[in-house]
C-alpha cells in the first residue's frame, strides 16, 4: 500500500494533480505519525484503517457543510472522498450489507434492540472498511426495532 501511495504521489505530481497530491500527502503524513506512536510499521489492515477514518472524518464534515450551504467545500471534499476511496476495498451494495445483516441475524437470534450490540460485533468483522458502519448501524437498529 506505502508503494502503490508514493508511486501515485509520484504520478500526481507529473502531472500536476493538487487535490490528489494533497489527499496522498495527508494519507502519508497519517501513515508515518502512526508509525511513530506504534513504534512499528504499519500493515496493508492499519493503513486501510486510518484511510476510512479520513473518509469518514470527511462525511462528518460535509454534513456540517450542509448546515452552513457550504457548497464550495463540500464539492472539495467529495472529490477528496473519491481519491481516498481508490485505496479502500470494494464497497459492499446494500443488498450485500443486508444479506451479512440477515446472517448474523440468523445466528445470535436477537429479541430486542438489547443486542444491538451482538449483532454489530459479528457484522463488523465482515464489514470491516467495505461498508459504512454508520449506515450499517442504522439498518441494524431499523430491523432490530421491527422485531
Amino acid at each position: 500500500m506505502k508503494e502503490r501511495l508514493q508511486k501515485d504521489m509520484i504520478e500526481a505530481m507529473k502531472s500536476h494533480d493538487k487535490i490528489s497530491l494533497d489527499v496522498i500527502k495527508l494519507i502519508k503524513a497519517s501513515i508515518q505519525m502512526e508509525e511513530i506512536n506504534n513504534k512499528k510499521e504499519l500493515t496493508d489492515e492499519m493503513i486501510t484503517n486510518i484511510i476510512v477514518k479520513q473518509v469518514k472524518m470527511r462525511n462528518d464534515a460535509i454534513n456540517d457543510f450542509k448546515k452552513a450551504n457550504r457548497d464550495d467545500l463540500i464539492n472539495q471534499y467529495n472529490e477528496e472522498i473519491n481519491i481516498l476511496n481508490k485505496y479502500l476495498p470494494k464497497q459492499l451494495t446494500d443488498d450485500e450489507i443486508n444479506e451479512i445483516i440477515d446472517d448474523a441475524f440468523k445466528s445470535i437470534n436477537p429479541s430486542s434492540i438489547a443486542d444491538m450490540g451482538k449483532i454489530m460485533k459479528e457484522v463488523s468483522l465482515k464489514l470491516k472498511s467495505r461498508a459504512d458502519m454508520g449506515h450499517v448501524s442504522n439498518i441494524i437498529k431499523d430491523k432490530l426495532s421491527k422485531l
